[in-house]
């Protein structure tokens, strides 16, 4: 990545070349939501376009050129977001992807892994999902139970995932395995990269309330990977899980603009015209609520991707900018609903049910990425400094706990 500042014409030429690429490319995340396999649709959506991208060369921008990235300064970064923000979003499905694995492989990865694995990433090639949560290891992530096991030169995973989001159409994922039950459960966990379509996968999709498959489980029944495929450290899979939770918050609460951005406020006033409602002033004051906090989402974006840009790996402060998306989408979703009316909760066409499902999927925003609950703890322990819940557990060898399946 360079750090050469740009002079005003350089800017105001990339600044034009990505709105020429966007007025030509940009299409938006509209697809027939009622039929099928929806996340699929979408999916395609995001990859012509990041392919696309790649093409044009503005395709991770302050990646090394070496991995296929474009090797530009911050500010050819925050110029691109600051264009694509005035556009639709064409890269939805690929949040998990370029937000959270992407970041931790160039961070984490070696020369090797880099090479093999970020050019097609960043073009969207191949598209990476994250495994982290278990039946029995939710919110406590660190009480996962499965295993990764050493033989040769390779390593055997076992165990079982859950909430996976995209890993039917996922080519890569990341995965926290247990290597060291003899430790606290803290100390004995590692990283690893796993290939999707390896023999002893099986992934089994969730129906959602919404009609839609957009999450798995996924079980592990004697994976063999090359022992290659560590990323990081023996048994510092807690630390990288750590960093690349702050990566997901970071993505979750501040997407892939930048500047000021009140979309979904604009949108609530422009139905509320069209439905006369505009003129209710108890109405007007909440949709003032909701412009407040979008502005006030922004501002807060724009320091964390001020950080980012400025090379730092996200803190605890990834989980403000989560817990204030969570909070402006529970305010849109029940303004939606009163602005919409009786359509919004009685639709002849499920393929134009888009208020509705919203609404519903709207509800995942305060568990996807941590609960709100995880999040104003480690917003109160790690950023204000309150004192830490009792841990009766500190130090314990994760074997002798009772945890999942281990309580029998």
């Amino acid at each position: 990545m360079s750090d050469t500042a740009l002079s005003p014409a350089d800017a105001d030429d990339f600044r034009a070349r990505c709105t020429a690429f966007l007025d030509e490319h940009s299409t938006g995340m509209h697809v027939d939501r009622g039929v099928g396999d929806r996340g699929a649709a979408r999916m395609a959506i995001s990859k012509k376009f990041q392919a696309a991208l790649a093409q044009a060369d503005l395709a991770g921008i302050t990646f090394p050129t070496e991995y296929g990235g474009q090797g530009l300064s911050r500010e050819h970064d925050r110029i691109w977001r600051e264009e694509y923000a005035q556009y639709p979003d064409s890269t939805a499905e690929l949040t998990i992807s370029h937000g959270m694995c992407l970041p931790m492989l160039n961070e984490y990865g070696t020369h090797e892994q880099k090479a093999a694995y970020l050019a097609d990433n960043i073009a969207a090639r191949t598209v990476w999902c994250q495994m982290f949560s278990e039946p029995g290891a939710g919110s406590d992530v660190a009480s996962l139970q499965t295993k990764a096991e050493r033989d040769g030169d390779t390593w055997v995973i076992n165990g079982q995932k859950v909430w996976t989001t995209l890993a039917h159409l996922s080519d890569y994922g990341i995965i926290v395995a247990r290597t060291n039950p003899e430790v606290a459960k803290h100390a004995g966990i590692s990283m690893f990269i796993v290939p999707m379509d390896a023999p002893g996968i099986e992934i089994r999709p969730i129906h959602q309330i919404d009609g839609g498959t957009h999450f798995n489980e996924v079980f592990f029944t004697d994976v063999s990977i090359p022992a290659d495929n560590l990323l990081g450290e023996l048994n510092n899979g807690w630390n990288m899980a750590t960093a690349m939770l702050m990566y997901e918050r970071v993505a979750i609460g501040t997407g892939t603009t930048s500047g000021i951005t009140t979309d979904r406020c604009d949108q609530l006033i422009e139905v509320a015209k069209k439905n006369g409602k505009i003129a209710d002033p108890v109405l007007r004051q909440k949709l003032m609520k909701l412009r407040e906090m979008e502005t006030t989402a922004s501002l807060v974006r724009m320091r964390t991707r001020a950080e980012l840009q400025a090379g730092k790996t996200p803190g605890p402060g990834g989980s403000l900018t989560k817990l204030i998306a969570t909070n402006i989408g529970n305010l849109h979703r029940d303004l939606s609903l009163e602005i919409v009316g009786c359509e919004s909760v009685a639709w002849g066409d499920p393929a134009d049910a888009s208020w509705q499902r919203n609404a519903l999927t709207g509800l995942q925003m305060g568990i996807a990425g941590g609960t709100n609950e995880i999040q104003r703890n480690i917003i109160g322990d790690r950023v204000l400094g309150l004192p830490r819940d009792i841990a009766v557990d500190k130090g314990v060898p994760f074997k002798d706990l009772k945890v999942g399946t281990q309580r029998d």
